[in-house]
C-alpha cells in the first residue's frame, strides 16, 4: 500500500492533513541582539532565574542617569510647584547592599516608588528589588530619604559552596517616581507596572554589573567539614568554559549517489548546547537568517514534476522551510511555509547546469533569498538570482527533519550530492563560504567517466541505427551467390554502408568495436534507448560467459573492457563487478579509487547489490568510506523497499536467500537440484498423497530454495493439487494466495475466497488474516476487515499486525476517528518483531526521523532494520545461490568470485563462507585476490550483529599467533574468545582457560563481560575453576570432551595442591624421616655386628665347613653402590 505524503506545490497542498496549528504574530525581538554575552552566562542553568517573578518591560538603555520628566495633569500646570524625583547612588557597582539617597518633591499626598530591574541575555525587566513609601503631610518640601537596596547573592558574588549557580547580568536599572493619591496611582495595593503608568514624575539611572569571575566570595558565616572544605577549594579559582558549540552543521560530507527514486538522506538537528546560540535561534522562527552550500553533479533535469534536492519536514508531516526542489525544466523551486500558515514558492529564472560540478548557494535573511550557482575550482559564478518578500516565514529547524535527494513524498534528483554545509544562524556571501569540493580526485573520475560514457553511447547509438536502416545492404555485402554475382555484373553496384568512426575514435575504444562486430546484427531491439542498455546487457552476458570457465578468473584481461562497456551502456551489475574488482584485487591491479567510483555508478544506477555495498561500507566506516549512518540508511532503505517488490515478481535472476555455510555438511548434504535424490524423492511422495511433500516441493519451486531453479508454474500445480486433493489448510491457503493474485495462473475471485474460508475455518490464522486482506482490498468493508485482523493479531500472525497499523496510519479504523501514528507505530513494531517486511521498514524510518514519541531518533537501529530487510532480496540470493552450486561442483574460480560478488555486500553468511574457501585454496587466494582474505572477511563479520562463533573464535586465534602482515595482539584475542564464549561456544570458555594458564590477564571489563565477579573470583585459580565449569556446561558432546577432561584434570591438580600443603603432609614426612633414621642407625649396627663376628685370618677353619666367600661378586659389588641396603643378612624394612 503506498504511502502518500505532505503537500507539495504552490501554493500548500494538504492531501488530507490536518492543518498546521495557527500560528501568532511576529515577536518583538525580530532582529539578532547587538553586544556581546559575558562569557561566564553561557551553560548557566535555567534555574538561577527562578528567583526573579515575571517580566515587565524592556527598560530604556539610554546613558543619561539624572533625566527628570514631568507629567502634571493639564488641570494643575498652573501651581507654583511641579514634583521631581532625584536619587543619588553612592557606590556605582551593584553590591550586595547600596545606599541610595532619594530626593523628592510631592505638591500633593503621594506615594514614592523605588525598584531595581535587570536584564540578561535570555530574560529582560526582572524586579529584583521594590520599595515605597507614603508622604501625606510633607508637601511643596524637598525631602531626603536614604534606601539600602539589597540585591541577590547570585548578582554579588562569585559561586562558592552555598551559592552553586550566580548568574551574570547585562544590564540593571534602579528606576523611582511618584504618583499622586487622587490620579489612581496612590494606592499602596496597586501592581507596580500599573502605578508607573499614573507616575507624575519618574528618575533612572544604570548600575555598572560586575562579571561573575571578577566578584568577591560571600562570607557565610558557616565553618564547613574539612574535607568538605578541601574539596571546595580544589575547583573554587577554576573558571568553567562553556563547550564550543558551532553553528555550521555539515549536513554530507562524502559523495551521495542519488538514482532519482523515492529515497534520501534524513538528517535531524537538534537544539544548541549553548543558550546564547539556542536563544538567537528561539528569536528567529518568524525571521530566518540561514545559509545553505551544497555541491551538485546534475545528470538530467526531473523527469517528474518536481525533484527533491534539500527539503525540511515538520512534525506534521509537512513541507516547511526551507523546501528545494529541482523542476522538470531544470530550474529550482524554492517553497517557504509561512507564519500565517500558508505556503508560498517561487522559481529561479535561471537553469542549473548538466553532467558538471558546481557549487548551489541559497541564503535567507528574513524574506530576502539570495541564489547563487558557482561552477569549476576557481568558484566562477555561473548565475546569481536575489528574491525578496514582504511575508514573514515560519522556520523552525528542529521541529522535524531535513531530506537530501528523495522520500516517500518526492523522487530525488539523477545525480551526485557533493559536501553540503548548513550555517543555522547567519546569512553568508559565497566567497564567505568555506565548502571545497572533498575528494576531488573521486569527483574528477566521475566526470571522466560520463564524459567516456557519453562516447561509448553515441557510438552504440549510431552502430545500431546503422544496422537497422542498412540490414540488406550488409547482407549483400557478406554474402555471396550466382544471383548476387549476375547483379553486381549488370545491375547497379550495392554500396555497403560505412559506419563514420574514425581511427582515432577506434583506438580508444577496441574492444567495444570488436564486441559489436561479433555480435548478431539482426537480434537489436528497434528503441535506441533499449538498443543501448540491450547491447551493455549482451556484453556483459559474455564477460560472464568468460568468467564462469574453470578457468575464469584468468579472462579477466579479456573481461573488465567489456564490463567497463557495458558499464557506460547503463547496464549497472557490470558497474558493481568492476567496483568488487578493483576493491579487492580480483586478479586485477587493486584500485580503491577505481572501486569507489563504479561502486557510486552502480548505485546511482539502482543496481541492488552496488547499493548494498555503499551501504555496508557507511555502516562500519571501512575500505576509505566515512561512517555515516545516515547515508547507510539512505542506501540500504533504497533496496530494502525494492525487496518485498522483487518477492513478488516472478521473473528476474532472484533466488531465495538462504544462510548456508559451508562448513555445515549436513546443510550441503540436502542441496539438490531437479534430478537429485532429494528431490526426486520429495516428487515421488508428492505425487503419493503426501501433504508435507507438496508443499515442501511446491515452496522449492515457486522461491527456488535448496539449489532448485525457480520454477512458478510448476509450483502452482502442486499447490493445486494439494488444496484439492488434500485437506492440508497451509496448501489450500498458498493456493488461495496465488488465485487472488494470478501469479502463474489465471485469476480466480470466487474459488480463492472458497478456499481462503475454507482454511480459515480449520484454525490457520493466516487464511484468517487473508479474509481480513480480502474485505479491505476488494470490497472495502474495513469493519469486517479489522475484526478478522484483530482475530488473526491474537492469534499470532505478524500481518495481521501490519495490517492494523495500516489502518491507524490511514484513519480508517473503525470507531477510531483521525489518523494514529503511535498506534499504528506500536502495531507495525509488533509485526516487526515477528519478521513482516513491510512493517521493519516502518520502524527503521521511524527510528531514522525520531518524528514519534515511541521511537526516538537511532540511526543505527534504523540501519540495521533495513540492512535486515534489504539482505533478503532475491537478486543477491541469486549470486550467492550461484557461488554455493559451483563450490557443490568443484569450480573453485566461480566459486571464489561469487562469494567474493555476495560478500562485498556486507552479508554475514558469505563473508565467513568465502574466509572458509580460502581457507581450503590458500593457493587459489593468494594468486588471485590482492587482500588478506582469511583476515579480511572474517574480521568483517565479526562485526556483524548475528556473527557466528567460530568466526569469533577464529578471528581469535589470528591476533593470538598473529597472520602475514598483522601482528599478535593479546588483548583482542581475549576480546574475541569472550565474544565466542558469550554466544555459549564451549570452545571461547577453554581458549580462555589457556591464556590464563600461560600467564595471561584477563581484564575487569572481561570478566563483567562474561558475567564473572572479580570481588568473588579474585585468583586465577577461581576464574580458572569458574571458566572450566562453563565450558564443560556449554559442551553438546556426550561422551568425554576436551573440557571435561580439562576440568578433571584441574581439580586433580587442585587436590594435590592441597595435599603438598596440608598439615598431613608435614605429619607423615616427619614419620617417614624418622623411619629413615632409624633404619639407617640399625643399619650401620648390623655392618658392625657382622665385621666382628668374622673368623681371624690365622685360624684353620673347620673341615666340615667350606669356605668362606666374599658376601658378594665383584660384579654384584658394582652394582651394591647404587645399592647400599642389600647385605649378606638383610634385615626387614621398618
Amino acid at each position: 500500500m503506498q504511502r502518500r505524503g505532505a503537500g507539495l506545490g504552490w501554493p500548500r497542498q494538504q492531501q488530507q492533513q490536518p492543518p498546521p496549528p495557527a500560528v501568532g504574530p511576529r515577536a518583538a525581538a525580530m532582529a539578532p541582539p547587538s553586544g556581546g554575552v559575558s562569557p561566564g552566562l553561557g551553560g548557566r542553568p535555567a534555574c538561577a532565574l527562578l528567583l526573579f517573578c515575571y517580566l515587565n518591560f524592556v527598560p530604556s538603555l539610554g546613558r543619561q542617569t539624572s533625566l527628570t520628566t514631568s507629567v502634571i495633569p493639564k488641570a494643575e500646570q498652573s501651581m507654583a510647584y511641579k514634583d521631581f524625583i532625584y536619587f543619588t547612588v553612592f557606590e556605582g557597582n551593584v553590591r550586595n547592599i547600596s545606599e541610595v539617597s532619594v530626593e523628592y518633591l510631592c505638591s500633593q499626598p503621594c506615594v514614592v516608588n523605588l525598584e531595581a530591574v535587570v536584564s540578561s541575555d535570555f530574560r529582560s525587566s526582572i524586579p529584583v528589588y521594590k520599595k515605597r513609601w507614603k508622604n501625606e503631610k510633607h508637601l511643596h518640601t524637598s525631602r531626603t530619604h536614604l534606601v539600602h537596596v539589597k540585591f541577590p547573592s547570585i548578582m554579588v558574588y562569585r559561586d562558592d559552596y552555598f551559592i552553586r549557580h550566580s548568574i551574570s547580568v547585562s544590564v540593571v536599572v534602579l528606576r523611582a517616581w511618584i504618583t499622586h493619591k487622587h490620579s489612581g496611582g496612590g494606592d499602596m495595593n496597586v501592581k507596580l507596572e500599573e502605578n508607573l503608568l499614573h507616575a507624575v514624575a519618574k528618575n533612572y539611572t544604570l548600575l555598572k554589573t560586575v562579571p561573575p569571575f571578577e566578584r568577591p566570595f560571600k562570607d557565610h558565616q558557616v565553618c564547613l567539614e574539612w574535607n568538605v572544605d578541601y574539596i571546595w577549594s580544589l575547583r573554587a579559582n577554576k573558571i568553567p568554559q562553556c563547550t564550543f558549540e558551532n553553528d555550521v552543521v555539515t549536513l554530507l560530507g562524502f559523495l551521495y549517489a542519488s538514482s532519482g527514486e523515492n529515497t534520501g538522506i534524513v538528517k535531524k538537528f537538534p537544539s544548541f548546547q549553548n543558550r546564547e546560540l539556542e536563544a538567537t535561534r528561539y528569536q528567529r522562527i518568524d525571521y530566518p537568517v540561514f545559509t545553505v552550500s551544497l555541491w551538485l553533479y546534475l545528470l538530467h533535469y526531473c523527469k517528474a514534476n518536481l525533484c527533491g534536492i534539500l527539503y525540511f519536514v515538520d512534525s506534521n508531516e509537512m513541507y516547511g522551510t526551507p523546501s528545494v526542489f529541482l523542476t522538470e525544466e531544470g530550474h529550482l523551486h524554492i517553497q517557504m511555509h509561512l507564519v500565517k500558515g500558508e505556503d508560498l514558492a517561487v522559481k529561479t529564472k535561471f537553469t542549473l547546469p548538466l553532467k558538471e560540478w558546481f557549487r548551489l548557494d541559497i541564503s535567507f535573511n528574513g524574506g530576502q533569498i539570495v541564489v547563487t550557482t558557482s561552477i569549476g575550482q576557481d568558484l566562477k559564478s555561473y548565475h546569481n538570482q536575489t528574491i525578496s518578500f514582504q511575508e514573514d516565514f515560519h522556520y523552525n529547524d528542529t521541529a522535524g527533519y531535513f531530506i537530501i535527494g528523495g522520500s516517500r513524498y518526492v523522487a530525488g534528483i539523477e545525480g551526485f550530492f557533493g559536501p553540503l554545509k548548513y550555517y543555522r544562524l547567519r546569512t553568508l556571501h559565497p566567497a564567505q563560504i568555506f565548502n571545497p569540493l572533498l575528494e576531488k580526485q573521486l569527483a574528477e573520475q566521475i566526470k571522466l567517466y560520463y564524459e567516456r560514457c557519453t562516447e561509448v553511447q553515441e557510438i552504440v547509438s549510431v552502430y545500431t541505427s546503422t544496422v537497422q536502416q542498412g540490414g540488406r545492404s550488409q547482407e549483400a555485402c557478406d554474402l555471396r551467390n550466382s544471383y548476387l554475382d549476375l547483379t553486381r555484373r549488370y545491375g547497379r553496384p550495392s554500396m555497403c554502408r560505412a559506419f563514420p568512426w574514425e581511427k582515432e575514435l577506434r583506438a580508444q575504444h577496441p574492444s567495444l568495436f570488436q564486441a559489436l562486430l561479433e555480435m548478431g546484427l539482426l537480434m537489436v531491439p528497434t528503441s535506441q534507448n533499449e538498443s543501448v542498455l540491450g547491447i551493455g546487457r549482451r556484453m556483459f552476458e559474455k564477460a560472464v560467459e568468460r568468467l564462469s570457465r574453470v578457468d575464469g578468473l584468468h579472462q579477466m584481461s579479456s573481461v573488465v573492457p567489456l564490463l567497463m562497456d557495458s558499464s557506460c551502456c547503463g547496464y549497472h551489475k557490470a558497474s558493481y563487478y568492476l567496483a568488487v574488482f578493483y576493491e579487492t584485487g580480483l586478479n586485477v591491479p587493486q584500485n580503491q579509487l577505481q572501486g569507489m567510483l563504479y561502486s557510486l555508478v552502480g548505485g546511482r544506477g539502482s543496481e541492488r547489490l552496488s547499493s548494498m555495498n555503499l551501504g555496508y561500507k557507511h555502516y562500519q566506516g571501512v575500505d576509505s568510506y566515512p561512517l555515516d549512518w545516515e547515508l547507510a540508511y539512505a542506501y540500504y532503505s533504497n533496496i530494502a523497499t525494492k525487496t518485498p517488490l522483487d518477492q513478488h515478481t516472478l521473473q528476474g535472476d532472484q533466488a531465495y536467500v538462504e544462510a548456508i555455510r559451508l562448513k555445515d555438511d549436513e546443510i550441503l548434504k540436502v542441496q539438490t537440484k531437479e534430478d537429485g535424490d532429494v528431490f526426486m524423492w520429495l516428487k515421488h511422495e508428492a505425487t503419493r498423497g503426501n501433504a508435507a511433500a507438496q508443499q515442501r516441493l511446491a515452496q522449492m519451486l515457486f522461491w527456488g530454495q535448496q539449489g532448485v531453479a525457480k520454477n512458478p508454474e510448476a509450483a502452482i500445480e502442486w499447490y493445486a493439487k494439494g488444496a484439492l486433493e488434500t485437506e492440508d489448510p497451509a496448501l489450500i491457503y498458498d493456493y488461495a494466495i496465488v488465485l487472488f493474485k494470478g501469479q502463474g495462473v489465471k485469476k480466480n475471485r470466487r474459488l480463492a475466497l472458497e478456499l481462503m474460508k475454507k482454511a480459515a475455518s480449520k484454525g490457520l490464522h493466516q487464511a484468517v488474516n487473508g479474509l481480513g486482506w480480502y474485505y479491505h482490498k476488494f470490497k472495502k468493508n474495513y469493519v469486517k476487515a479489522a475484526k478478522y485482523w484483530l482475530k488473526a493479531e491474537e492469534m499470532g500472525n505478524p500481518d495481521a499486525s501490519y495490517n492494523l497499523g495500516v489502518l491507524h496510519l490511514d484513519g480508517i479504523f473503525p470507531g477510531v476517528p483521525g489518523r494514529n501514528q503511535t498506534l499504528a507505530g506500536e502495531y507495525f513494531h509488533k509485526a516487526a518483531q515477528g519478521g513482516h517486511i513491510e512493517g521493519t521498514l516502518w520502524c527503521s524510518l521511524y527510528y531514522m526521523t525520531g518524528n514519534l514519541e515511541t521511537f526516538p531518533r537511532d540511526p543505527e537501529k534504523a540501519v540495521v532494520w533495513a540492512k535486515h530487510v534489504a539482505e533478503k532480496n532475491g537478486y543477491l540470493g541469486h549470486v550467492i545461490r550461484k557461488g554455493l552450486n559451483a563450490y557443490l561442483e568443484g569450480s573453485w574460480h566461480e566459486a571464489l568470485l561469487y562469494y567474493v560478488l555476495a560478500a562485498e555486500t556486507g552479508i554475514e553468511v558469505s563473508q565467513t563462507n568465502l574466509a572458509h574457501i580460502c581457507e581450503e585454496r590458500p593457493d587459489l587466494a593468494k594468486r588471485y585476490l590482492g587482500v588478506n582474505c582469511v583476515w579480511r572477511y572474517y574480521n568483517f563479520s565479526v562485526f556483524q550483529i548475528d556473527a557466528p562463533s567460530f568466526a569469533y573464535l577464529k578471528m581469535g586465534d589470528l591476533y593470538y599467533y598473529g597472520h602475514q602482515n598483522q601482528s599478535q595482539d593479546l588483548e583482542l584475542s581475549v576480546q574475541m574468545y569472550a565474544q565466542a564464549a558469550l554466544d555459549g561456544d564451549s570452545q571461547g570458555f577453554f581458549n580462555l582457560a589457556l591464556l590464563i594458564e600461560e600467564g595471561a590477564i584477563i581484564p575487569h571489563h572481561i570478566l563483567d563481560f562474561l558475567e564473572i565477579d572479580p570481588t568473588i573470583h579474585s585468583s586465577n585459580v577461581s576464574i580458572l575453576q569458574e571458566l572450566y565449569e562453563r565450558c564443560w556446561n556449554h559442551s553438546s558432546e556426550e561422551s568425554l570432551s576436551p573440557c571435561s577432561l580439562a576440568w578433571l584434570y584441574f581439580h586433580l591438580r587442585l587436590i594435590w595442591g592441597a595435599v603438598l600443603h596440608s598439615a598431613l603432609t608435614y605429619f607423615l614426612g616427619t614419620f617417614l624421616l624418622s623411619i629413615l633414621i632409624a633404619w639407617i642407625v640399625q643399619y650401620f649396627q648390623s655392618v658392625s655386628a657382622n665385621r666382628s663376628s668374622l673368623t681371624p685370618a690365622g685360624a684353620s677353619p673347620d673341615p666340615s665347613t667350606p669356605p668362606a666367600s666374599p658376601a658378594v661378586t665383584p660384579a654384584a659389588d658394582a652394582s651394591a653402590q647404587d645399592q647400599p641396603t642389600v647385605t649378606n643378612n638383610p634385615e626387614p624394612r621398618g
